[in-house]
């Protein structure tokens, strides 16, 4: 079940605007890369070490491919690939690599996590 609290927030652009509020999700926890492999190790026969050693290979190269400019897709968890966010410039000549400001990381999910996503069960908490 996913928590959601209750955020006011101010419209920037009409710091007189009465605060507005929304539903917030609410994290739980973390679950780290051992975690899983523990998860992974428990429904299988393969053992807890060897899990972790193979999601830290998984982990090494999805950073070289997304390095080098791939798109990185996981099956049906969904891709990975990196963007950036840059400066507008005028005329298309000046566009150039010090427009970079800083890059990101998009994520498209693949079918299963978005039918999860449809079908997710909410919970209002306090605080």
């Amino acid at each position: 079940m996913v928590q959601l609290t209750k955020v006011g927030k101010i419209n920037p652009q009409d710091v007189e605007a009465p605060i507005r509020f929304y539903a917030h999700t609410k994290a739980v926890g973390l679950v780290d890369l051992e975690r899983l492999a523990y998860l992974v190790s428990n429904q299988s026969t393969v053992r807890e070490a060897d899990c972790v050693a193979v999601l830290r290979a998984l982990q090494h190269n999805i950073i070289d491919e997304l390095r080098n400019g791939k798109v990185v897709q996981l099956g049906s968890l969904g891709n990975f690939q990196v963007g950036v966010r840059s400066l507008p410039s005028d005329l298309e000549e000046e566009v150039s690599v010090q427009n970079v400001k800083s890059a990101h990381m998009n994520f498209r999910p693949g079918k299963p996590i978005r039918k999860m996503l449809d079908t997710l069960d909410y919970q209002l908490v306090t605080g």
